[in-house]
């Protein structure tokens, strides 16, 4: 799957616009693991226009399943590394390694 050069926001829109959701409606299906609550719709419409990221694997997970987006495609538009897997990395010269094979692999 190739993203394009587009954003964890515009990738999120086209998903929920694709959804026939709009952004209330979005943002009722998307729950903060701290509280329960859902996400505001102003903050949905920050994370869309790429003025913000969101704040937690978890956040990321959600989107993933509210919208039928695989997740991995998500962590990668969003720049991170899920915490499940950056807390199993015991050696950071076989993490280097992965990295630099990961860019092999994206690349040829």
């Amino acid at each position: 799957m190739t993203t394009d050069g587009t954003s964890f926001g515009r990738q999120i829109s086209k998903a929920r616009k694709a959804k026939a959701l709009s952004q209330k409606e979005l943002a009722a299906k998307i729950m903060k693991e701290e509280d329960g609550t859902a996400i505001s719709p102003q903050y949905l419409n920050d994370i869309e226009h790429d003025r913000r990221s969101p704040t937690s694997d978890h956040l990321i997970r959600q989107f993933a399943e509210v919208l039928s987006i695989d997740e991995g495609v998500l962590f990668l538009l969003a720049g991170k590394i899920p915490d499940d897997i950056r807390s199993q990395v015991s050696d950071p010269a076989k993490a280097a390694e992965a990295f630099v094979n990961f860019r092999r692999a994206i690349t040829n």
